[in-house]
């Protein structure tokens, strides 16, 4: 097997799941059913760059709150599934749909539904506190937790292998 590394020169595409990657899991729960969720905003700044930089982004999530898809809106991530019962099948749909190939994909996940799909992409990511069998399929592991930077330490990453880190679109929103 090639350095992880390496292999960041083929990235075309990043999908995040959102609960335990964009934030750290924990969902807080309002009188009024409202579920609250906290990220981070090194995260957001390095999806926006990314985005801004010509890279597809995507989630793919189980969980679903209106405060998720406001983030998501904030951010200008198009490509959001939210409420999703089977990640790799909507995983096959979009690649399908945008025309890459799995091997073009970076995938964070840090829990079992993400497993099937991380064993499709080319660079299966975790968080730091990632569920144990997630962390033994990884390419990488953040030093990260979920919602504390782990996006944005991978997004990191493959801009600056790929040149794209510090360009004209780093200094705005």
């Amino acid at each position: 097997m090639t350095n992880y590394k390496e292999d960041l020169t083929g990235i075309t595409t990043f999908i995040f799941d959102y609960d335990g990657v964009l934030t750290n899991g924990v969902v807080l729960i309002t009188n009024s059913g409202d579920q609250l969720r906290t990220g981070h905003v090194k995260d957001g700044y390095a999806l926006q760059l990314a985005i801004k930089s010509g890279y597809r982004v995507a989630v793919i999530s189980g969980g679903y709150s209106e405060s998720m898809r406001h983030r998501c809106n904030a951010l200008k991530l198009t490509d959001v599934f939210l409420g999703v019962e089977n990640k790799i099948k909507v995983f096959e749909d979009y690649i399908q749909n945008i025309g890459v190939s799995p091997n073009e994909v970076l995938y964070m996940g840090d829990d079992i539904p993400d497993y099937q799909v991380m064993l499709r992409v080319g660079m299966p990511v975790c968080p730091a506190d990632a569920a144990e069998e997630i962390r033994k399929i990884s390419r990488y592991i953040s030093h990260f937790n979920g919602g504390e930077g782990c996006v944005r330490d991978v997004i990191e990453q493959v801009m600056k292998i790929q040149g794209k880190w510090m360009n004209g679109n780093a200094f705005h929103w």
